[in-house]
């Protein structure tokens, strides 16, 4: 079991790295070979944040382990507001755009709803999966309008896309941290996904729950990093962006891969509880928002209060 715990942190670790690498190649190629640096971002940047959510998915659901992809991806959703915005807002209270009000949060509502429809019944169809896809394309040609119109500033996700686009990186240093992200990511998440299971099985635990606590949690944790680093550069669009536009990517372009790969039938504790704690602590973030002034600011008992309700959704589902 030991072995277990040490091949899953050493996953997590490799995961996290190699999606960085893979990241940074496939962008600095893509841009050399002269595409914009608007769609570039828009891509591959944007999608790095949910790249170990994306590949634990397909390894999970590769495995016809459904309900820990699932999982993965409703509890990455929970863990981003409640942990990661907990966390963020103690630190320091997050002013809240209005950009952000009117444009994200909505299509954060919008798909969740999405994502409840799609599990209510406990069953995971393709057709299910393929619609959601097919939303995260529509999702990215949206971003693509909006900054054709307003520039790479008219949106925090678009900004903060575009800015991490390498410059002046050797073809040959890209193709290589390509290619070394693109052979460590599989290797990293099966062995992540394959501990993850042992352990699981070691403390009773079914599928579902182990994709909502400890992968769902690991996960998040480039989250947290990318959330805290923002809020210190007193930047709080880009990490209440951050957080919105991970849980975005997680339910059109992770949830989305295990419908496709594996469809099946689900836990029906997802159809029962989790989407339902997922839409709460959606509403809670919408709530915290609001204001009829221009901004809005998360202050430090409702980050406690975020953080309060994690820690008790833990305690009860474990």
């Amino acid at each position: 079991m030991l072995l277990s715990f040490v091949i899953l942190i050493l996953g997590f670790a490799a995961l996290v790295w190699s999606a960085d690498r893979f990241v940074f190649g496939a962008a600095a190629l893509a841009r050399n070979f002269g595409v914009p640096t608007l769609i570039v971002g828009l891509t591959i940047v944007a999608m790095g944040s949910s790249a170990p959510e994306m590949m634990v998915a397909a390894q999970a659901a590769l495995a016809d382990k459904t309900d820990t992809a699932v999982g993965n991806a409703i509890g990455s959703n929970i863990a981003n507001i409640l942990l990661v915005l907990g966390v963020t807002a103690l630190l320091r209270p997050l002013s809240v755009s209005s950009g952000i009000l009117k444009r994200e949060i909505p299509l954060l509502i919008l798909v969740s709803l999405a994502a409840w429809f799609i599990v209510s019944d406990s069953q995971f169809s393709l057709l299910e999966g393929s619609a959601l896809l097919a939303g995260f394309v529509v999702f990215l040609l949206i971003l693509m309008v909006i900054a054709k119109k307003g520039g790479a500033e008219a949106d925090p996700l678009i900004s903060e896309a575009c800015e991490e686009v390498p410059n002046d990186v050797p073809t040959s240093k890209a193709l290589f941290w390509l290619v070394v992200g693109m052979v460590l990511l599989p290797i990293s998440s099966g062995y992540l996904v394959d501990a993850a299971v042992d352990i699981a099985k070691y403390f009773g635990m079914s599928d579902l729950l182990i994709g909502l606590t400890i992968i769902a949690i690991g996960t998040s944790l480039p989250e947290l990093a990318a959330c805290i680093a923002g809020v210190l550069k007193q930047e709080d669009d880009l990490a209440l962006g951050n957080i919105i536009g991970s849980n975005i990517f997680n339910i059109l372009a992770v949830l989305s891969i295990a419908g496709i790969i594996n469809p099946s039938s689900i836990d029906a504790n997802i159809a029962g509880r989790d989407i339902f704690i997922m839409l709460g602590a959606t509403l809670a973030l919408v709530f915290m928002s609001l204001s009829f002034t221009e901004t809005r600011r998360i202050n430090r008992l409702e980050g406690g209060a975020l953080l309060a309700a994690f820690v008790g959704y833990m305690y009860y589902i474990i």
